[in-house]
């Protein structure tokens, strides 16, 4: 005779993508995370995460978690990617988050995928190590979303390329120590002159013009930077010239996929925090989620956190199973992203006077997540993309 179980939802669920090993990583990056990073999200909001946060993640084998052991990676699957956003949204800090990301998902990837040995030598190596800092130049003041519309020039010149051009809200624009830098190596043939280089930060005729003031990710830097004439040796040229629009449209996918769990992440940790606080905070004669309004919102929230959490994993799924899912993938980060910042605005509705106050830190992620709607290609570009995927 079959028998039918009660649902114990205090009970560990497994979820398909992740296997014991997964799980484990997630549970020993995590507690990293809490013992190491979050004590410091306070601080860190006003002077912003320490250099040496890059060395001890290196040092710890979380940053090369996806990419070959023969660099010095780990050689896991894609799916390590999720884990560590997930463990790393313990932190507390969104700027922590998005500047590790910048290296972990939207620097060294392309490099390992498109890079001959010697730049992976010189600049794969040091990234999962630590020990060199990146950062990706794609937006400039004229040219966000619209990535064609950039107008860095790098022009060829024997062994060389002459850069030059102004890049803005770049994510560790400020200490990194080399670039990864998309411009034109033929102005004139529109998205098929476009290219990538690899350009060291100290090279003559590079400047950080300024850092930029933000609403969130204050823990993270943001700069504008310039380039005057920069010589740049043929040899840090990535890939094929002509091909970087091609390039940087293949590390999009990965850096809105991971926008995507970063965002999913993030709406938990606060789901979380306020689902404690409506079970502590007395109102009318009893706990706030005693009010059918707040359980019914908490309910809601936590149906919508499931939904894209699950889009998520299933598009992870698809890419580690080599399908190019643009399609999902642009699903998954506008789905994502939007969710959290209704996650976010909700529990500072739900925190009353206290949610805007930034003693219980949920201010903090609601400025925080709403980057995540306009970086990596603002939303309106996510559904201009799913809407050509059917033709239209």
């Amino acid at each position: 005779m079959s028998t039918v179980k009660n649902p114990v939802q205090s009970e560990k669920r497994r979820d398909f993508i992740f296997s014991e090993e997964h799980d484990e990583l997630r549970e020993s990056m995590t507690r990293w995370v809490l013992s190491e990073l979050a004590p410091n999200a306070d601080a860190w909001e006003e002077t912003g995460f320490p250099d040496s946060v890059f060395e001890r993640a290196g040092e710890l084998g979380y940053i090369g978690l996806c990419l070959p052991e023969e660099w010095g990676g780990q050689g896991g699957d894609y799916f390590y990617s999720l884990v560590r956003a997930e463990a790393l949204s313990h932190a507390r800090s969104g700027g922590l988050c998005l500047g590790v990301s910048v290296q972990t998902d939207m620097v060294l990837p392309p490099v390992e995928h498109f890079g001959t040995d010697e730049q992976k030598e010189r600049y794969l190596r040091p990234g999962i190590e630590g020990k060199k800092i990146a950062c990706l130049g794609i937006t400039e003041p004229g040219a966000g979303s619209d990535v064609a519309a950039i107008r860095t020039t790098m022009r060829p010149e024997g062994d060389h390329y002459v850069v030059n051009g102004t890049k803005t809200f770049i994510t560790n624009g400020a200490r990194a120590d080399f670039i990864l830098l998309l411009g034109k190596t033929d102005p004139s043939a529109g998205h098929r002159g476009i290219s990538t280089l690899i350009v060291d930060m100290d090279s003559p005729g590079v400047t950080v013009s300024g850092t930029l003031k933000k609403m969130g990710m204050h823990a993270s830097d943001t700069a504008e930077i310039v380039f005057e004439d920069v010589v740049v040796p043929a040899a840090n040229l990535l890939g094929e010239e002509g091909k970087g629009f091609y390039q940087i449209s293949w590390q999009l996918q990965g850096e809105r996929l991971v926008g995507a769990a970063m965002a999913v992440a993030g709406a938990e940790r606060v789901f979380e925090q306020t689902l404690e606080y409506a079970r502590t905070r007395e109102a009318f004669g009893a706990p706030l989620g005693d009010l059918q309004t707040v359980r019914h919102r908490m309910a809601l929230l936590a149906a919508k956190i499931e939904a894209c959490k699950q889009l998520t994993y299933s598009t992870a799924w698809r890419v580690e199973n080599g399908e190019y899912a643009v399609r999902e993938t642009s699903m998954a980060k506008m789905l994502a992203t939007e969710m959290a910042c209704e996650v976010a605005d909700a529990c500072i509705q739900i925190h009353g006077g206290y949610g805007y106050t930034a003693e219980y830190g949920i201010e903090r992620a609601y400025r925080d997540m709403r980057l995540y709607r306009i970086g990596g290609g603002a939303n309106e570009v996510m559904l201009e993309v799913i809407g050509k995927s059917y033709g239209l």
